[in-house]
């Protein structure tokens, strides 16, 4: 990875690792959050928005360790409602949490499916473009056709990931060199619209708050799902987008301990 993009994955981060971390003294704190009569709802805001999934695993085999207990179903059997469904989705690892919430909107419980990717079908989407220009003399336009138009933003720009790794070139060259005028022309600014991903979320975010109700499982799922990758960002677009801060938006929509969960996760406005 070159330096330049490190940086700016790790710029686009809202939850980073915790320095001199510890498991043990984690798992203990929220062990005596969830003790007894009541709970600290705040102490667990405190460990489990501010630790990285990574470390949020080794929380959980600590907690094991140490207490015989299952932290997850410990969480689940003290908290309740929207609170407890965004800390319990914060413990899964993240391509379980992704494919829990896909069959779960598949199955009409969430609000929809149009932010997830199946690894397989993108690979195999850019095996398909591959074979269709680069791979063969002359192009396959339907094929580049029915793949740019047929699906959805996120899922896109891991084909296009893959695609690269493929073909050692960036799919933006492969369709300079495999197609010319008002086609090449409609494909590459598919390309552009779909690498704007950022803008994409951002606007996830806002539809999910606007007007009456919250769809809190695209509200929760989205938070959650790129906080340690590029929340950041997103918040800058969500800004110059809507003018106004998606903290400011959060607090307006929503309350209590699930509020406060999601601001932590968010962090400082941009």
């Amino acid at each position: 990875m070159a330096w330049w993009k490190a940086w700016i994955e790790q710029e686009g981060v809202t939850v980073k690792s915790s320095s001199h971390f510890n498991p043990d003294p984690d798992a203990e704190t929220l062990y005596k959050a969830m003790k007894g009569i009541g709970t600290n709802e705040q102490a667990i805001i405190d460990v489990l928005t501010k630790r990285s999934n990574t470390q949020r695993q080794q929380i959980a085999k600590s907690f094991k360790a140490q207490f015989g207990k299952d932290l997850t179903e410990t969480l689940k059997s003290e908290l309740s409602g929207k609170f407890e469904r965004l800390i319990v989705a914060l413990m899964y690892l993240p391509y379980r949490y992704e494919a829990k919430e896909l069959h779960d909107a598949m199955k009409g419980s969430r609000d929809d499916v149009s932010s997830f990717v199946d690894p397989g079908l993108a690979l195999q989407d850019a095996q398909d473009l591959y074979a269709a220009g680069e791979k063969i003399r002359g192009t396959d336009e339907m094929k580049f056709i029915t793949i740019l138009c047929m699906r959805s933003a996120t899922h896109l720009l891991r084909v296009f990931e893959e695609y690269e790794k493929i073909a050692n070139k960036c799919i933006e060259d492969s369709i300079n060199s495999e197609t010319h005028g008002s086609l090449e022309e409609a494909m590459l600014t598919v390309v552009k619209c779909t690498q704007n991903l950022h803008s994409y979320f951002a606007e996830r975010l806002y539809y999910a708050m606007k007007g009456a109700g919250t769809r809190d499982g695209t509200l929760i799922r989205n938070i959650v799902s790129r906080s340690e990758i590029d929340l950041n960002l997103i918040k800058c677009h969500f800004k110059k987008m809507y003018g106004k801060t998606l903290s400011s938006m959060i607090m307006e929509d929503t309350s209590g301990d699930y509020k406060n969960a999601l601001l932590s996760l968010v962090g400082s406005d941009p």
